[in-house]
């Protein structure tokens, strides 16, 4: 478990027991609080300290949600993506946000949190406005895909270079993992979307007017990562097209040049077969050297050099 207190001017209590809690509730002062991989005396405090409602205590504790918002009186709760370097590359954060504090809870890293932090160490930023902080976690979280998607147009444009250099299996599993993640990332991000496009003013605590500018801004980049994602699923699905017409076209080359061979030896078995008969007059008559050389050989050379020189004036070699 770890633990940070962000106090109003950006000073950090690491870790903050909960008397510290107890006493920046107290204040009245504004503060943030980060909860990772919390245990149960953290979701004590959330229950006891700042009495928090039995439900929101129980979708604080169980991962896996899709985005929302609720509202319970004087504040609210929010669930929320970002990215993670993780196996699923998403870090699931839920937000309780009022007037008076930010309390951010997530089991997996959150870089974006991390850098809000180390921001407010170095007295870049502090935490003196809610809602401008409870904008700048959103904000954070969701523009942190946006490396993350640029990734995937790197990798995109290699593995159509792959299919045509050496298309294979490994080629084929690494677009079929890009889609996969690719799944994740609109499961993730559709719903953060529809939230914050029917988000209301009245439903976020001392949102004002000027703060709303920024939480429409939050929803403009929301579009862009759903329409950056969407064309990406259909450019990984061209890309499979590529790949399987590639395949194709390589496999009818192959039956090509075997056809090819077939056809040049079917005339030379038929010229062996017809010599290596047994009746009298085979036997009477071919028996000599020159009619091996003749029959038994030089045949079957010439069909073979006129098949060859014919394949190629049609170019099918």
């Amino acid at each position: 478990m770890s633990a940070t207190l962000i106090e109003r001017d950006g000073d950090a209590v690491e870790p903050p027991d909960r008397a510290a809690i107890e006493e920046h509730l107290s204040s009245g002062e504004f503060f943030w609080l980060d909860l990772q991989d919390p245990d149960d005396s953290d979701f004590e405090v959330l229950r006891d300290a700042f009495e928090f409602h039995p439900l929101a205590i129980e979708d604080s504790q169980d991962f896996g949600q899709r985005a929302k918002l609720e509202t319970y009186g004087d504040y609210i709760f929010l669930v929320i993506y970002g990215w993670s370097p993780d196996d699923d590359g998403l870090v699931e954060v839920h937000c309780f946000y009022s007037e008076r504090f930010l309390v951010t809870v997530h089991r997996d890293d959150a870089p974006a949190l991390d850098e809000l932090k180390k921001s407010c160490a170095a007295r870049r930023i502090n935490v003196r406005d809610p809602a401008l902080t409870l904008h700048r976690v959103v904000d954070g979280l969701v523009d942190s895909f946006f490396p993350v998607l640029d990734g995937f147009d790197v990798e995109l444009d290699e593995l159509e270079g792959d299919f045509f250099r050496a298309p294979g299996d490994e080629p084929l599993q690494r677009l079929f993992s890009m889609k996969r993640r690719l799944a994740t990332l609109r499961r993730a991000i559709a719903p953060e979307r529809d939230v914050f496009a029917h988000l209301d003013r009245d439903e976020i605590p001392g949102l004002d007017t000027e703060s709303a500018h920024y939480f429409r801004d939050v929803s403009d980049h929301l579009y862009r990562l759903a329409e950056t994602i969407d064309n990406f699923h259909e450019l990984t699905l061209a890309a499979m097209d590529v790949f399987l017409s590639t395949s194709s076209n390589r496999m009818n080359e192959v039956m090509k040049q075997l056809t090819i061979i077939a056809t040049i030896f079917l005339p030379l078995s038929y010229i062996a077969g017809f010599f290596g008969q047994n009746f009298r007059f085979m036997v009477d008559h071919v028996g000599s050297a020159a009619a091996f050389v003749l029959g038994g050989m030089l045949l079957q050379l010439v069909t073979a050099i006129f098949l060859v020189v014919y394949f190629r004036r049609k170019q099918w070699l």
